[in-house]
């Protein structure tokens, strides 16, 4: 089953073409990563389907909804139940603790749930910082945080940004392991953008871009 669809996807800006023409069909559950050199189209086309953006022309359809067809009201309702994000970036509130934290990602979809935000994060392995706040966090326990608030409303796919990009080798196998055993545990999509084939070795799938274009496609195991 198709869970990401994309049909001759074009993203036009004034200045420059971020995508031309961009196919793609990625199956429920599966893990795929998207490398390739910066300005190659990679962050334009997670935006897309992450319905933070909409393509110029073609059609981007996610679980089976045509994100072109949404209102902006729409497509933030859509983004709050069927996705999470995690950047390169912690973008976590500096006054807020870990619970705090994980609690706002339920407050923008539903109803705060503090013993959820403590289980979550009891499932990424942070249940001794949950009063901690960012600043009395390493890199690595941050990154757990932003997986345990992306994962706190249990979206069907996971958008992820250079995830480790600002973290060191060891932090980086943490991370990557965590996501590994939780995609086995929940059968969400990930798609992760990166520069680093480490990063991209842990993937089902590998597409590479250039130039807005995917010009490979490989299914490494």
């Amino acid at each position: 089953m198709e869970f990401i669809t994309l049909r001759e996807v074009y993203k036009e800006y004034p200045q420059a073409v971020a995508l031309r023409g961009v196919s793609l069909q990625v199956p429920q559950g599966q893990w795929c990563a998207v490398m390739g050199p910066s300005g190659s189209g990679k962050s334009t086309l997670l935006n897309l389907i992450g319905a933070l953006d909409v393509p110029t022309r073609g059609e981007v359809f996610v679980d089976g909804v045509e994100l072109g067809r949404l209102s902006e009201a729409e497509l933030v309702r859509f983004r709050r139940q069927s996705i999470g994000f995690v950047f390169q970036q912690s973008y976590l509130i500096p006054y807020l603790d870990c619970v705090e934290n994980v609690m706002l990602a339920q407050y923008f979809h539903s109803l705060s749930d503090e013993a959820e935000a403590i289980e979550a994060l009891q499932r990424v392995g942070l249940g001794h910082r949950l009063r901690h706040r960012p600043a009395q966090l390493s890199g690595g326990e941050q990154q757990r945080v932003c997986i345990a608030r992306a994962l706190i409303n249990s979206p069907k796919l996971l958008l992820a940004d250079e995830p480790t990009g600002n973290l060191d080798r060891a932090n980086t196998k943490m991370v990557l392991e965590l996501l590994g055993e939780l995609h086995r545990q929940e059968g969400f999509t990930i798609l992760v953008v990166t520069h680093d084939p480490y990063v991209s070795s842990w993937a089902q799938r590998v597409l590479t871009m250039e130039d807005g274009r995917i010009v490979k496609d490989e299914l490494p195991y």
